[in-house]
């Protein structure tokens, strides 16, 4: 099978590097182009991009040279955007208009009414606006962006919780240090320390789950009639989001229920190459799930559940990096490529 170029929009940043990784040695995807700033743009990668991930950097990558963030530069099929959201704004459509697939982390476009924004086992269906985002827009390609890094912890394990009739969730965060990036959190405020603010991030949290929970309605999403209230936490985590979540249903399931619901939710996309065994994986220990120990189940795209408790209350918990940003927008990606729309 001949391979989709791909090229990424911020490839040295934090997000960027998981991109890199995720993409090096993909069996569908060929990273042909690795954009950034002005100040990386015409070094090489290996130069460029101050490598902090605990995996080596992929050989294949080292070698290229960063080119400005610009359609002109970037010789691809498919970009992965992990551009700030002010940037995103203005440059992700230009890529769109260019014809480019432009499968995006930024939180730009994602509130958009005619953008989709996919998880994969949540609402596929949600792919069907990309047409008619083409002919509003008059583009020859699209935007398709995935959640907030919290908002697909959260969102995929309510997915199963819609058959009860959900009504309420109200959310506490413990989120890890790296979702705010290399620079995002100084040492002398995170260390032995917890800040109970995130600028941006309860909004996206309250909002964002009511478009992907919503239904798809043939020209637009009729958002779910759910009330979502969040309290974001950021603690010193390296990586993976920690989610304490209460949920009320008008069906009010047991304990019992609910697990059976999150262990019988099973969806099936057709063996993408980043989709995990499961996607949600329920812990028996009372104490888990916990990050140093489960955000690298199912290759860190699993979401694991514990502590199940009348109320219903549980605990949720994702690697932020890789789930909740860039595995997540290839995964995306790879949805797009078996519906044929890459």
């Amino acid at each position: 099978m001949e391979k989709i170029k791909a090229g990424i929009l911020g490839a040295t940043g934090a997000v960027g590097q998981r991109f890199v990784e995720a993409l090096a040695n993909h069996p569908w995807f060929e990273l042909t182009s690795l954009a950034a700033s002005e100040r990386s743009a015409g070094k090489k990668y290996k130069k460029a991009a101050d490598w902090r991930l605990d995996t080596p950097l992929p050989e294949s990558v080292a070698e290229l040279e960063v080119v400005p963030v610009a359609p002109s530069k970037v010789e691809a099929d498919v970009v992965f955007s992990a551009l700030p959201t002010d940037l995103a704004k203005e440059v992700e459509p230009a890529f769109a208009k260019a014809g480019f697939a432009v499968a995006s982390n930024a939180s730009a476009y994602r509130m958009e009414k005619d953008v989709p924004l996919v998880i994969p086992e949540v609402n596929p269906e949600h792919l069907n606006l990309i047409e008619i985002q083409q002919e509003r827009r008059g583009w020859d390609g699209y935007i398709i962006t995935n959640p907030n890094c919290s908002t697909i912890v959260m969102a995929t394990t309510l997915k199963p919780l819609m058959n009860f009739g959900l009504e309420t969730v109200q959310v506490a965060t413990m989120q890890a240090i790296s979702g705010a990036g290399f620079r995002g959190v100084s040492g002398m405020e995170i260390y032995d320390n917890v800040i109970p603010f995130i600028g941006g991030e309860e909004p996206k949290m309250e909002t964002e789950p009511l478009k992907l929970l919503g239904k798809f309605e043939g020209a637009e999403i009729t958002p779910a009639n759910i009330k979502v209230s969040a309290s974001c936490n950021r603690v010193p985590v390296i990586d993976g989001h920690t989610e304490a979540i209460w949920a009320t249903m008008r069906e009010a399931p047991t304990p019992e229920e609910v697990k059976k619901a999150f262990l019988n939710f099973d969806p099936k996309l057709g063996n993408l190459p980043s989709e995990p065994e499961k996607v949600l994986v329920v812990r028996e220990e009372e104490n888990r799930p916990q990050p140093r120990l489960d955000r690298n189940v199912g290759k860190g795209m699993s979401i694991s559940i514990g502590r199940i408790r009348e109320g219903i209350r549980y605990t949720a918990m994702g690697h932020n990096t890789i789930r909740g940003a860039a595995g997540a927008s290839v995964l995306n990606a790879e949805l797009l490529h078996s519906k044929g729309k890459l």
